[in-house]
């Protein structure tokens, strides 16, 4: 009985029918977002109007498209990314004189945050910073957030609540001191506006410590008033983002993840945490947080999700947060491919226009907005900003070297090592699922693979392995910068596998490669920045190329 009980749970939850089984590296999934990316770097600036600081929301989309765009590729040199660092710096910089103005100004300082930090904090710090006052000095005084005609003290948006609260939880990571006190009353505002179903209402009316409302009476003259799939998913997820800014559950760095991709277990990595003495003064116990959380997901079962329900892409992306938070305040195991995500995947994959673009019902659900929230999903974005979002010093204050290819780890401290050093401590540390810092381009110039023919061809497999299956796009760029430096024709194949990577220098890397170990110095005429049909003209010529000085080797479908 037990096991049909979780059985008509989970059918009811996520549907019915049977979900294939997806990682975000999955080559159906990396296809899906290569199409994407595609559509989002065809874009001009007539394709995204609004005058930047206007806060009318369509000044906001470049910005989204360009954190779309960096959480995939991670190019910050990108037109795409330039573009939207423009607009969000004139956005940030119109917010001290447009003041409380502006119906999407909560969304659009939201994203603005998430980019400059995706970017680098460090040098838009004073963005930053102008963000945090301005989330603060308008958040209603209930806690609230909402669009400046309404009177915040009464009612609120729980969509703007759930953007506000992700800047904040950014800004939190990033150490940008914080009044955390604003932080818990933006919680209990969450929690009282609850449906007592479960659910959230688009507005909520908040009436008062002690009095749970109903979908009935959580808001006023508003036609979006009743609760939804959308605004349900946003209020749990506004939970949970400011419950973990405020450590309800204790410090969710996973021990397991050092927090650099690629370093070993064994080294603990440290972070300072400027404000924990801030964070200290506010005392909000963890239980009527995750029994929120509980009982929405209850709700959830009991009105399973629909394809028809509003605000698709939102939603979907909304889903992603939700699930990624509720995975690290209950403790539970980084899960590659939940049943929720494989469903949303499948969905996808139907809804995917010829020219990689998705679109929404609603008219503010345009192509670029839609397609970015669609990427977002599929690659699990909240999740890798949770465990990436702790890199720091190694214990002992020893920091990490920028350039992780010449180190050797002894005990807790990780050292430098001469450049003669071998290349095989190097892959043991980035066959630990990445390589943190590690870039191809941080490699000595002088690094040799062993001339020892059985070491140099273990060194070979291992590098061939990562270039095709790391999860790191740093390791990826390391194994295909070496594998191009090898001058020797075997691995070939992997570097043709490797001109379709999602990372674009690994794209390079591996044409260079190519070009190298051929003596065929102008290629197949594949540019820097390929489209996908130019990709696959290429590989398809290098395999004929291979074929004809290795006529028995045989591409596997992997390799296609």
């Amino acid at each position: 009985m037990r096991l049909l009980a979780l059985t008509a749970f989970a059918l009811t939850l996520f549907g019915s029918s049977a979900a294939n089984a997806y990682t975000p590296t999955d080559p159906v999934v990396t296809k899906m977002v290569d199409r994407g990316l595609e559509y989002l770097e065809k874009l001009t600036d007539n394709d995204l109007p609004g005058e930047p600081g206007s806060f009318s929301g369509s000044s906001g989309v470049p910005v989204l498209v360009a954190y779309a765009h960096h959480k995939c590729r991670h190019d910050p040199e990108h037109p795409v990314v330039k573009r939207g660092l423009r607009v969000a710096e004139q956005i940030v910089g119109m917010l001290p004189t447009r003041g409380a103005s502006g119906a999407k100004r909560n969304y659009e300082a939201a994203v603005c945050v998430l980019l400059f930090a995706e970017v680098d904090p460090d040098r838009y710090r004073p963005q930053l910073e102008i963000v945090q006052k301005f989330l603060f000095d308008y958040q209603g005084r209930n806690g609230a957030f909402g669009y400046p005609m309404f009177d915040e003290l009464s009612e609120g948006d729980i969509s703007q609540a759930q953007y506000a609260l992700l800047a904040i939880w950014t800004l939190d990571r990033n150490g940008l001191p914080l009044d955390y006190s604003k932080v818990a009353s933006t919680l209990q505002w969450l929690m009282r506006v609850q449906d007592i179903q479960g659910a959230w209402p688009y507005f909520a009316r908040d009436a008062g410590p002690g009095r749970p409302l109903s979908a009935q009476t959580g808001a006023r003259n508003h036609s979006h008033s009743g609760v939804s799939q959308s605004m349900a998913l946003a209020g749990g997820s506004s939970v949970l983002i400011a419950g973990d800014a405020l450590r309800i559950w204790g410090d969710t760095n996973d021990d397991k993840d050092p927090g650099i991709v690629g370093l070993p277990e064994a080294i603990k990595l440290y972070k300072e945490d400027e404000n924990k003495s801030r964070r200290s003064r506010v005392k909000i116990a963890p239980e009527p947080v995750l029994g929120s959380v509980s009982l929405l997901n209850r709700w959830r079962q009991a009105n399973p999700a629909k394809a028809s329900d509003g605000y698709y892409f939102y939603r979907l992306y909304t889903l992603e947060r939700l699930e990624s938070f509720w995975e690290i305040a209950k403790g539970l195991p980084k899960d590659s491919s939940p049943a929720w995500y494989n469903q949303g995947v499948d969905e996808l994959r139907r809804l995917q226009q010829p020219d990689g673009s998705f679109n929404g019902k609603e008219t503010w659900e345009s192509k670029p907005i839609a397609t970015a929230f669609s990427l977002l999903f599929l690659i699990r974005s909240t999740q890798k900003t949770i465990f990436t979002m702790s890199q720091g010093s190694l214990a002992g204050g020893y920091g990490l070297p920028s350039d992780t290819t010449d180190i050797r780890v002894d005990g807790t401290q990780i050292k430098g090592r001469p450049v003669a050093a071998q290349v095989t401590d190097m892959l043991d540390i980035l066959e630990k699922d990445g390589a943190g810092d590690t870039e191809g381009k941080s490699l000595p110039d002088d690094l040799q693979l062993a001339k020892d023919p059985a070491a140099r061809a273990a060194q070979l497999d291992r590098l061939e392995r990562l270039v095709k299956g790391s999860r790191s796009w740093q390791a990826r760029r390391v194994a295909a910068q070496l594998l191009a430096r090898s001058d020797d024709l075997r691995v070939v194949p992997s570097l043709i596998f490797a001109l379709s990577d999602p990372d674009g220098p690994v794209k390079l890397y591996a044409r260079d490669g190519l070009r190298f170990l051929s003596r065929k110095f102008d290629g197949y005429g594949m540019p820097d920045d390929p489209s996908r049909v130019e990709i696959d003209q290429a590989q398809q010529k290098w395999r004929d190329w291979y074929r004809s000085i290795n006529p028995k080797y045989v591409f596997l479908d992997y390799d296609l």
